[in-house]
């Protein structure tokens, strides 16, 4: 491995996101934006911090105080959460790993910034629809337009499989069995693929949708107005668009932000209700580690009840009905008598 030269970190930089990331790691468009953002953030302090362009920041810039200064300036002057702090960290310390594999003359300095530890943050709950909201929404677009049954069927998929709005996507015609059994194949993070199951009802949707749409060669089955992908934006524009109407008829949901992320939610949170294992349901959503998907066990409050009523009976506390006590007619005469 050769030393890293007085100059490189620039030619880093790139390999880290062409060589590293893109190819190697395989991370999502997603997460690679976020530590695209995060890294030219940290370089614009440390030009500011040093004085030089950022063209001219050096290897040896990149230390543990100049980290901690960021980290702080990000909390009290960008006014930013602890949990984008800990993001922001977290990109941090994957392109000083990379510096690591690359520069070992320069251990000891990079070590010290992935020992810093990330800041505790207050977790917030999980944001989900119940079962009967979800009815709502999927009844509001009008499915005598073609731009509605598309919506209808990628609101359905969502729903369904669980499916991240980048899974969705990125879906092709290839990637669907629309006869029994009836299934999508997802192209998840890292460049893992999981085969989800899909309802009739889905595979009907998905159906009418690709019939009524104009085919493509790319096989695209989520396009926009144009012939073009449909993007993120589109996605959530489509959603809150019915999510409004819906809230007309449901006043729960006014007031109430919901993402595309939330129906991944809403799919996690539906399944654990129906009584599926974790590792059902982290297989299923295609998380890493069945930790991840514990976080829906913490999150609804209706299941928190069943399980304390359970435990209320198997502990042999829980209180029985009984009959409103009344006078019998022998005590009745007895009184009357006295």
């Amino acid at each position: 491995m050769k030393r890293a030269t007085r100059n490189s970190l620039l030619s880093l930089v790139e390999s880290y996101f062409q060589d590293y990331l893109r190819r190697m790691s395989g991370v999502s468009v997603h997460t690679m934006r976020a530590f695209q953002d995060g890294l030219r953030l940290f370089f614009t302090f440390l030009a500011e911090r040093t004085g030089r362009q950022i063209d001219r920041l050096e290897l040896d810039d990149i230390r543990e105080e100049a980290v901690l200064a960021f980290l702080d300036h990000i909390e009290s002057v960008r006014h930013n959460t602890p949990r984008t702090r800990n993001c922001r960290l977290a990109a941090l310390r994957s392109f000083v790993r990379h510096l690591l594999r690359h520069d070992i003359a320069r251990a000891e300095q990079y070590r010290r910034i992935l020992a810093l530890p990330a800041k505790r943050a207050q977790s917030r709950p999980i944001a989900y629809l119940e079962p009967e909201e979800m009815r709502v929404v999927l009844a509001q677009p009008d499915r005598r337009r073609p731009d509605e049954v598309r919506d209808h069927a990628l609101i359905l998929l969502l729903y369904n499989s669980g499916a991240r709005i980048a899974e969705a996507l990125g879906l092709r015609t290839c990637d669907l069995t629309l006869v029994r059994p009836f299934s999508v194949r997802l192209h998840g993070k890292g460049g893992k693929d999981r085969i989800c199951p899909i309802w009739g009802e889905t595979a009907a949707a998905l159906r009418e949708h690709l019939r009524r749409g104009e085919c493509s060669e790319d096989g695209l089955v989520f396009r926009n107005a144009r012939g073009g992908q449909l993007t993120r934006d589109g996605a959530a524009y489509i959603l809150k668009k019915q999510v409004d109407r819906a809230a007309q008829k449901l006043p729960s949901l006014r007031r109430r932000r919901v993402t595309p992320h939330v129906l991944r939610h809403s799919c996690a949170v539906g399944m654990l209700q129906s009584g599926n294992e974790l590792v059902a349901i982290r297989d299923f959503l295609g998380h890493a580690s069945v930790a991840t998907t514990g976080i829906y066990t913490r999150t609804n409050l209706r299941m928190k009840r069943e399980v304390l009523s359970t435990f209320w009976k198997r502990a042999g506390l829980d209180v029985r009905s009984h009959r409103p006590w009344r006078p019998t007619p022998k005590l009745l005469a007895l009184l009357t008598s006295l």
